[in-house]
């Protein structure tokens, strides 16, 4: 062997060798290694056992109930409501080794059966499906058609034991009520955001308007966790422990609102917002004892439900707009005027026109009623009355009483965004449209405050929504709301006087308010006809462009309830007037709202039915007898007659006790008799009987008649006869 070739062997052992050695020293340190980490349990100072046990440990956000808002008898108006998201396992590997399938093993019959219980096709559900497939994902969602369902639709897809189909439960706010004191409730964000410690989603819910922002803190709770060990698809391994740490509900919210009054309200506007079609309406029903509101609402309004409507009704009108009042102010001027001893009911003033310097304050129909007193100035609404007694009154202590009332400044009310309004007194023609209701702005809130006063001899009450807020969690209440005395801007004796005077507004013949009388209670109150500034300045005019309200209570003795309604620029046409709208709302929610509350009606003297009989071929005499027994008024025609040829009603009809019944004898000599009280149809009645032809002004009841009682009736008369309306006539007794 040559000395190269000794030497090629020689250093390929050598690096044979070498290799070797290198790769022992590997496998040494390599055992050293397992042997410290398997002694020490850890790895560049990473602890091992909790890495791995990190990879295994999975966590879930646990939502908290978000508080609920009840009416004061715990009645739900919104709540946080258990629902479900669908989703898919579509990845086989997780049915691997096991004896059931865990994922979706037929496509096809998937999507035709899911496609019978939410809004998608069987070729979109497929599409879903087969494309996450595709990109190779474990899991898939239905997008909002697979969310937000109910726990019916959740059982029934559960029915059909469809591999790989699982759900997540969810929580969503749910308002059951749809359009109920929406401006007031408000609504609710709700999104999903990262948890930046956990890193997973979470839903997070904010209020964005009334309640539901005002008191967002309160109704908030917070969130829990759930931790638990998984194997690599996530499923809970058995054995293991779990670690909860539990959500704390939000606080619950009871309102003052009644459910009962407050549907009675809504289903009443509802009606006139559709027969009348008004720019807007806003009302509010209280407790004047307490403060307490029962019921609010207004038009345009939205649906919490379906927020339908939500775009053009952000702002709570009855605590966020003013308002120029109109003649509903009048209350607060006659309170003035009879807490300061200047209310002369039986005084008399020139209706018609009032100078201001270079102004002229105008009444309604421009031209007034003459000389008429101060009380049938208040039936009528007269500006000038107002006027008058505004100076009798003087101007500053005028101003004075409206503050004590609570005129230019907040209630308080515990809403946001309330404004103040503004009473003008720059110059003297600001005092006197401030008398009457022009000028000076209020809001709708104040006018039920300050008419508390009124329903509450002499104490005005804060208004308040929020009644209580009750930890569920522990249940007890953490915030008690209570009736707060504002301050007492008149007397109770002058209170009592101001109720009764706007009383005859409702029962006389010359009272504006007379539609909203009540068949059960006396109605106390104060109509208005308020005129619209424009936005260019100045005033819209016309039938259809002013803002219609009613301020009243009842009963008018001790009231329960008191109630503001505005409509603004119904559309009325030929056929209504403005306190139809007005007086449809009160008058329903009026009536059904103390029957609710068990309010009893007033005792009536209710007139018996009684069948009328036939007295045609009867004497006069014997048929005179006979109604009287009945409890008819006879009317005859024809004096000194001796037999009934003719009568009306006819026999067999149904009339009340104490109505007319007209008996045509066999003479033709016609006396009148007093026409008075007489109605429109009963005039005609008597004229188509008598023969004889009658100028007839006016509807309602007679008034006047042109030729006296008595008067022989013959073919040159002219009888002329006057109908107003005037109040119906019905004998009533408190309950005591």
């Amino acid at each position: 062997m040559t000395k190269r070739k000794r030497q090629s062997v020689f250093g390929n052992r050598w690096g044979a060798f070498l290799m070797l050695g290198i790769f022992g020293l590997l496998f040494l340190l390599m055992f050293v290694r397992i042997a410290l980490i398997q002694a020490t349990g850890s790895a560049e100072g990473r602890d091992l056992a909790a890495s791995v046990a990190k990879k295994h440990t999975k966590q879930e956000n646990l939502s908290a109930t978000r508080g609920k808002i009840m009416d004061r008898n715990g009645s739900i108006i919104a709540e946080d409501e258990q629902r479900y998201k669908m989703y898919a396992i579509i990845t086989p590997e997780i049915s691997k080794d096991l004896k059931e399938d865990y994922h979706v093993v037929d496509v096809d019959k998937t999507a035709r059966v899911l496609s019978k219980y939410i809004d998608l096709s069987p070729a979109e559900i497929r599409e879903i499906i087969v494309k996450a497939q595709k990109a190779d994902r474990y899991q898939v969602e239905f997008n909002k058609a697979g969310r937000n369902l109910p726990n019916s639709v959740k059982k029934k897809i559960e029915a059909e034991e469809l591999p790989g189909i699982n759900f997540e439960t969810q929580l969503v706010r749910f308002y059951p009520n749809g359009i109920f004191a929406s401006n007031l409730v408000g609504i609710v964000k709700e999104e999903e955001v990262r948890d930046k410690e956990t890193q997973l989603f979470t839903r997070k819910v904010s209020g964005e308007m009334g309640i539901e922002r005002t008191y967002n803190d309160e109704l908030s709770g917070t969130n829990g966790k759930l931790e638990y060990e998984s194997d690599f698809w996530g499923r809970l391994l058995p054995m293991k422990d779990e670690t909860i740490v539990p959500a704390k509900d939000g606080q619950n919210i009871y309102l003052t609102l009644d459910k009962m009054i407050q549907s009675f309200l809504e289903d009443s506007m509802s009606e006139v917002q559709k027969k009348y079609n008004p720019e807007s309406m806003m009302a509010i029903v209280a407790d004047p004892k307490t403060g307490r509101i029962l019921a609010m609402s207004q038009r345009p309004t939205f649906n919490l439900k379906t927020r339908e409507g939500l775009e053009n009704s952000w702002a709570n009108y009855l605590t966020e707009q003013t308002i120029e009042p109109g003649s509903t102010m009048k209350t607060f001027t006659l309170a003035t005027a009879i807490e300061n001893g200047n209310w002369e009911p039986n005084a008399t003033f020139q209706s018609g026109q009032y100078k201001v310097y270079d102004a002229t304050i105008r009444d309604s129909n421009q031209r007034g009623w003459g000389r008429i007193t101060y009380l049938e100035g208040i039936q009528r609404s007269s500006n000038v009355g107002m006027a008058n007694l505004l100076k009798r009154i003087g101007p500053e202590k005028f101003m004075d009483s409206l503050k004590t009332f609570g005129f230019g400044t907040k209630t308080g009310i515990d809403l946001p965004g309330e404004v103040s309004g503004k009473l003008l007194n720059q110059y003297p023609i600001n005092v006197v449209t401030t008398a009457y209701g022009q000028g000076s702005t209020v809001t709708p809130i104040q006018m039920i405050q300050a008419y508390s006063a009124i329903a509450n001899d002499g104490k005005m009450m804060q208004p308040y929504v929020i009644e209580k807020i009750v930890d569920p969690n522990t249940g007890k209440t953490v915030e008690q709301h209570e009736p707060t005395v504002k301050g007492q801007p008149i007397s109770a004796e002058t209170a009592k006087e101001v109720r009764e005077t706007l009383a005859t507004t409702v029962t006389s013949e010359h009272g504006t308010a007379q539609k909203f009388a009540s068949e059960d209670y006396t109605v106390t109150g104060k109509t208005g006809t308020a005129q619209i500034p424009k936005a260019g300045g100045g005033y819209s005019w016309g039938k259809n462009q002013f803002l219609y309200s009613f301020l009243g209570s009842a009963p008018a003795d001790d009231p329960e309830l008191v109630m503001y309604i505005a409509v603004k620029k119904p559309k009325l046409g030929e056929k209504y007037v403005g306190s139809d709208p007005t007086s449809e709302v009160f008058n329903s929610v009026m009536d059904r709202s103390l029957k609710y509350l068990n309010v009893e009606p007033e005792e009536v003297e209710r007139a018996e039915d009684v069948e009328v009989s036939d007295y045609v071929a009867l004497g006069v005499e014997d048929a005179t007898q006979e109604l009287a027994a009945q409890k008819l008024t006879p009317i005859i025609l024809g004096e000194n007659g001796t037999q009934i040829v003719q009568q009306y009603p006819e026999k067999g009809e149904i009339v009340l006790e104490g109505a007319r019944l007209f008996l045509k004898t066999d003479s033709d000599i016609i006396q009148l008799p007093s026409f008075k009280g007489w109605s429109l149809r009963d005039v005609l009645t008597y004229q188509s009987l008598s023969g004889h032809q009658f100028t007839i002004k006016g509807e309602g009841f007679v008034t006047t008649q042109s030729l006296p009682e008595g008067t022989t009736l013959d073919a040159d008369s002219k009888l002329t006869l006057t109908l107003k309306q005037t109040d119906a006539k019905s004998t009533k007794k408190t309950k005591k």
